[in-house]
């Protein structure tokens, strides 16, 4: 009876309500959503509970939108519950979707449902119909992927490989169990599917890049990539930038957002920095996971925790009070606080941002080879844009090992060139296409051989040492077939780290990675430097100085530098222009510059640029613009 009185007290205060409260653009440039999972949707019956947990976290962060879950591990959602949480939320002016996780159990290895069991099938086609009863717009969490090798999938699969059988099981359960029963319920309901960060393993375990998302009303990207150290996955933190980009490029316009949770969260700015750096991609809404993580409580230790991890994030600002109108004030209780702070930072510059831009690096669905490789380069200040089409437009492109899933692309490497665009590969690549036709454009060898290195010569720029020695593969050419650009040391020999050919009227540049990625952020500041001017032939801007800083570039002049590292750093920023001065867009600082010119491929024509020198903070980014 409790609860019926309140919903009927919720029914007439809803027109009223939403004129006073919360709508959809608290922020000017971006949707703010929440997701919350069955485990606590299930108790939302409880409205005194709900009702105090909600204000709770909305007068930390402001928030547009909230996905309600149907089902996860087992748990179904009651269609009491369900109505009573969506009512809730509606009457305060919330955007209310749904949401599914198809686990069987996620403590379990992340345990899915099985697609080949008919019981499995059956009960995934019910939550689907389920959720768009109630709703007129659901996401899958990304958990629509199977990994089932029972005794059912093992008969069914037969002599293809895993790979096969998946991609064509899930794109067919898309559309079959999920999908078409969704649409036949409710001609209106959206169906997005969020895909999580492992996208370079994607294909192993069914979600089909090339097929899915054609399919699906709408995409949704997992751009958390927590502590890349310590997590499983170790994924860069250039990955909560990059991984929107490469999504968006594949279904352009229907990306609808990036999604984050704190999970691993050590010190603070790895979660704010998540969150920063998916909106820098520009994505149109951004999700936090979940309900019951932005009511973390705030500790005394959390904030020895970030003082000893040398952290740049503001304690004092973020534990000042909250104004909540009317002279009332409250005070921070729980992480949600730090994600508004962010939200509001972001919001009164992203708007001044243009497209962002990168160097272009083809990536063929189901490829594999030299995983998640682009994100490395990214935190030595390379700014990528993985596409999934060859690209014929740019001066530069950056081509990794799972290019080779490309049966032309000997070819199309060979067109580029003979138009008098440049191509740059990295050694992985190299060793693919060795005996494969890459022969016709430079004769290469890709030995066996490994040296330790330490000492570089870059030309012109002298000599520098490695802080520790990098282990590299041996490469071998014919002397005046092609040049070493720069040169790698052990004692009395040297082999190539960055090496140019020409061909036609273009050239082909290999880039020899380290046997272990992160030794990239070994390389002296000057080795960097050198590569970052050549590869960014399409660049208006490109940085000097150590790893782990990242540059973020739009096609307006406006620039974001970000610094990973747990201490300051200073960097030059080099604009490809006779620039007067560059404008910080939080400060308004203005800048003034040092012209000079630039001899980006030696031999060739110098163009006229203009250097800058500024500081970062700890994990830290400043936004410019250039004038």
């Amino acid at each position: 009876m409790k609860n019926k009185l309140h919903l009927l007290a919720f029914g007439l205060l809803t027109i009223s309500i939403n004129l006073l409260a919360q709508q959809t653009g608290n922020y000017k440039n971006f949707k703010v959503s929440v997701y919350a999972r069955a485990y606590e949707v299930r108790e939302m019956n409880d409205l005194k509970k709900l009702e105090a947990t909600w204000n709770e976290i909305t007068q930390q962060m402001k928030v547009d939108k909230i996905y309600l879950e149907t089902h996860r591990d087992k748990i179904i959602v009651d269609d009491k519950t369900l109505e009573i949480a969506n009512k809730f939320f509606q009457s305060r002016g919330i955007e209310v979707a749904g949401g599914i996780t198809f686990t069987i159990d996620e403590s379990n290895h992340f345990e899915t449902f099985c697609y080949t069991n008919p019981e499995h099938r059956k009960k995934a086609q019910e939550i689907a119909e389920l959720t768009a009863r109630h709703f007129d717009e659901f996401i899958l969490d990304d958990f629509f992927f199977t990994s089932c090798k029972c005794d059912l999938c093992v008969k069914a699969k037969g002599t293809q490989s895993w790979t096969n059988y998946r991609l064509e099981l899930m794109k067919n359960a898309g559309k079959d169990l999920i999908i078409n029963p969704a649409k036949a319920i409710n001609t209106k309901v959206k169906v997005v599917i969020k895909y999580p960060n492992w996208y370079e393993h994607f294909q192993g375990l069914g979600f089909n890049l090339e097929a899915s998302p054609q399919m699906f009303d709408g995409i949704y990207t997992g751009t958390e990539t927590r502590d890349p150290v310590y997590t499983g996955q170790h994924l860069q933190q250039y990955e909560s930038y990059l991984v929107f980009r490469y999504f968006e490029n594949i279904k352009p316009g229907k990306n609808g957002g990036g999604w984050v949770d704190p999970g691993a969260m050590f010190y603070m700015d790895r979660l704010t920095e998540q969150l920063w750096n998916t909106l820098f991609a520009k994505a149109p809404e951004i999700t936090f996971f979940d309900y019951r993580q932005l009511q973390r409580r705030i500790s005394p230790n959390d904030r020895a925790s970030w003082q000893g991890n040398q952290t740049s994030f503001d304690w004092d600002e973020m534990m000042k009070p909250i104004q909540l109108g009317n002279g009332k004030t409250a005070m921070p209780t729980t992480i949600a606080r730090a994600a508004g702070l962010t939200y509001e930072q972001v919001d009164k510059f992203l708007g001044k941002l243009g497209k962002p831009v990168g160097i272009k690096s083809y990536r063929p669905f189901h490829a594999t080879g030299e995983d998640f490789i682009q994100n490395y380069f990214g935190m030595i200040g390379l700014p990528m844009d993985i596409v999934p089409q060859f690209p014929m437009d740019s001066q530069m492109i950056l081509l990794t090992e799972e290019a080779k899933f490309d049966p032309q692309i000997i070819e199309k490497i060979k067109a580029r060139l003979i138009e008098g665009k440049n191509v740059m590969i990295t050694s992985g690549l190299l060793k693919s296409l060795q005996g494969k036709g890459i022969e016709d454009i430079v004769e290469l060898k890709y030995t066996d051989r490994k040296a330790s290195v330490r000492d570089f010569n870059v030309g012109r720029r002298g000599f520098t040492v490695a802080k520790s020695p990098i282990l590299i593969p041996q490469i071998e050419y014919f002397t005046n077939d092609s040049w070493e650009d720069i040169t790698s040391f052990n004692g009395p020999i040297g082999w190539p780290i960055l090496h140019q050919a020409m061909y036609s009227k273009g050239s082909l540049f290999v880039l020899t990675i380290p046997e272990s990625y992160a030794d990239l952020y070994n390389l002296p500041a000057e080795v960097l430097n050198r590569i970052r001017n050549v590869a960014s032939q399409d660049m208006n801007v490109r940085i000097e100085g150590p790893s782990q800083v990242s540059l973020f570039e739009y096609d307006n002049g406006a620039f974001i530098v970000e610094n990973y590292q747990a201490e300051p750093v200073t960097i030059k920023v080099v604009v490809n222009k006779p620039a007067t001065k560059i404008i910080d867009l939080l400060s308004t600082l203005e800048i003034n510059g040092t012209p000079g010119t630039n001899d980006r491929i030696w031999g060739r024509e110098k163009t006229d640029i203009t250097t800058f020198e500024i500081t970062l903070k700890p994990h830290s980014y400043r936004v410019f613009e250039s004038k």
